[in-house]
C-alpha cells in the first residue's frame, strides 16, 4: 500500500524546513546563531535599535535579546550606545566587521534560497512568489511582521 501524497501544507513545511536547515548550517562557518544574525541584521538597518525594539523584532523576551546582544557583542559585531534622544535607552549599533558580517551573510542567505528554486525557472519563480506574498498578506496577524 503506497502512502498518500503529502497535502499542500505538508509540502510546504517540509521545503520551509529544508530550507531553514540549509540556512543554519551555512552560518555555521561564522560561528553565528540564526537570532543573533537576525539581531545583527536588525542593527544595520536604519537607525540603531533598542534592544527592546531587537527582542520585538525577533519575538523573544527582553532578557533573551539581551543574551543575544551580548554574544554579538562579544564577538565585535555589535556595540551599545547611548541613545543621544533618551538618556536611559541603550542602542545597539554594528560595528564595521558586523556591518560587513550582515552583508556577506544575507549574499549568502539569498545564493541558498536561489539554489533551492533552481528547479524552476523565472516566471515560475515569480509566480510562487507572488503566490506566497497572497497567502502570508491575507494570513498575517497583527505584529506578524
Amino acid at each position: 500500500m503506497t502512502s498518500p501524497e503529502p497535502d499542500t501544507s505538508e509540502l510546504i513545511v517540509r521545503t520551509a524546513r529544508q530550507l531553514r536547515r540549509r540556512w543554519m548550517a551555512s552560518l555555521e562557518p561564522w560561528g553565528i546563531t540564526p537570532h543573533e544574525f537576525r539581531a545583527l541584521h536588525a542593527s544595520t538597518h536604519g537607525e540603531a535599535p533598542r534592544l527592546s525594539e531587537i527582542a520585538e523584532r525577533l519575538r523573544i523576551a527582553p532578557r533573551s535579546a539581551t543574551e543575544v546582544v551580548d554574544s554579538l557583542e562579544s564577538k565585535g559585531l555589535v556595540q551599545r550606545i547611548p541613545s543621544p534622544a533618551d538618556r536611559r535607552a541603550v542602542l545597539v549599533e554594528p560595528t564595521p566587521a558586523g556591518r560587513a558580517l550582515a552583508e556577506e551573510v544575507a549574499q549568502r542567505r539569498t545564493t541558498l534560497g536561489a539554489l533551492m528554486l533552481t528547479p524552476l525557472d523565472d516566471d515560475e519563480v515569480a509566480h510562487l512568489r507572488a503566490l506566497l506574498s497572497r497567502i502570508l498578506e491575507a494570513s498575517e496577524e497583527p505584529g506578524d511582521r
